[in-house]
């Protein structure tokens, strides 16, 4: 299972909150995130943190990002998803695919970031957290001072477009629910865990 939404969602929130209460269950589970804690995520991270750019002051190319972000998806598959599945673990990840069809498709077009994510299995279920831009950055600014690459608001606005677009699109993200991320955090909770045990009866 995925979730996700704009920085500030509360999406890293809601991943713990619902392994958590997986575990209450007597299911194992395990959370993971995007980008990954591999090599190429940290990669990743150093482009975001505005650490590492594309040389002689230049940004860097949104191209190549969208293809690292294709390359960690995979390595986070083969690496943390796969194994615990093979286990029998079920995986809750911070992101996935959803995230670069609403972020690397402001710059890029879209069938080029479909087809770089085409090998990545699409999710049991993607929970899309829908948290109105200037709530989301205000939740960021709240945390820290220093913003990453896309955590500007009207960058932010055009992503949340990107996102309610992309949603819709069921081949690639695969089952998808959007709730009110707006809410208080155990209820956001409480509607994740409804949709889960909906869905998934067997817990």
């Amino acid at each position: 299972m995925v979730i996700e939404g704009l920085d500030g969602a509360g999406t890293t929130t809601q991943t713990a909150e619902l392994v958590r209460r997986l575990a209450e269950r007597g299911i194992a589970a395990e959370a993971t995130a995007e980008p990954s804690r591999g090599p190429v995520g940290a990669l990743i991270r150093l482009v975001l943190g505005h650490r590492l750019g594309g040389g002689g002051g230049r940004p860097f190319d949104r191209a190549a990002l969208a293809l690292l972000f294709a390359a960690d998806r995979l390595d986070h598959v083969a690496s943390e998803i796969e194994p615990h599945l093979v286990a029998g673990r079920w995986v809750v990840s911070d992101r996935y695919a959803l995230s670069s069809l609403a972020y690397q498709a402001l710059d890029l077009p879209q069938p080029f970031v479909e087809a770089i994510n085409a090998r990545a299995p699409r999710p049991d279920l993607t929970l899309f957290l829908d948290v109105p831009a200037d709530v989301a950055l205000g939740r960021r600014q709240s945390e820290r001072a220093n913003l990453e690459l896309f955590e500007q608001l009207d960058l932010q606005r055009r992503v949340a477009t990107a996102y309610r677009k992309a949603f819709g699109r069921r081949g690639v993200v695969g089952p998808a629910v959007k709730l009110d991320g707006r809410r208080p955090i155990a209820e956001v909770a409480d509607a994740i865990e409804r949709e889960v045990t909906r869905r998934f009866c067997a817990i």
